[in-house]
């Protein structure tokens, strides 16, 4: 049975938007503005341990775009990812939840375009070990609101933007999570790890 981990960069008020300034929201670019040399280094460390650690990707479909556009225009550990990294990424089984994409863009992907929480149901049940779930805000809600995700990974960046897109956006419903790990990584990133509460 597959386990479903999202995970994600935030802001100490829960902004998950722009985190590299490319998107042009105004208030963009905090991920390198408030990440120091020793913080970089663990999170890269975690990150690159994290995609190790899993069996396929789950993305939505402007998240796919963003990482492949990204994945395929620059060298292998270029900017602020490891080479390990991308190399796990590109070869992980990728399922992309959309219907309008055509071309994924990557090799090993699938594409989920019919009845969403019936297909990720029956991507858990047939996956054994971690999907993991990068950026895919849309899809993150609903994962969320249909009780599918099973953990939650947020890395904090100490700074509030006070606008933005947050990850608990619109959820329709109270989510009790049980805390499993928290820890400081470098000289100011927290990183939170989290088990939804079923049933």
């Amino acid at each position: 049975m597959g386990k479903i981990v999202i995970s994600s960069n935030v802001t100490l008020d829960g902004v998950v938007q722009d985190p590299d300034g490319e998107e042009g929201f105004e208030r963009g670019g905090w991920f390198h503005q408030y990440v120091a040399a020793d913080d970089l280094e663990d999170w890269v460390a975690r990150e690159t341990q994290e995609a190790l650690d899993v069996n396929a990707l789950l993305l939505g479909g402007r998240s796919s775009q963003w990482f492949a556009d990204r994945m395929m225009a620059r060298n292998e550990g270029e900017g602020r990812v490891s080479p390990e990294w991308a190399n796990r990424v590109r070869n992980l089984p990728k399922y992309i939840v959309s219907s309008t994409l055509e071309d994924p863009q990557w090799s090993s992907a699938t594409f989920l375009t019919g009845d969403v929480v019936k297909e990720i149901s029956e991507l858990k049940r047939k996956v054994d070990g971690e999907i993991l779930v990068y950026g895919s805000y849309q899809l993150v809600r609903t994962l969320m609101e249909h009780t599918l995700a099973d953990e939650l990974r947020l890395v904090v960046f100490p700074v509030v933007l006070g606008s933005g897109m947050r990850i608990f956006d619109e959820i329709g419903d109270k989510k009790p999570l049980r805390l499993v790990d928290t820890r400081k990584m470098g000289g100011s990133l927290v990183f939170h790890r989290y088990e939804f509460v079923q049933g």
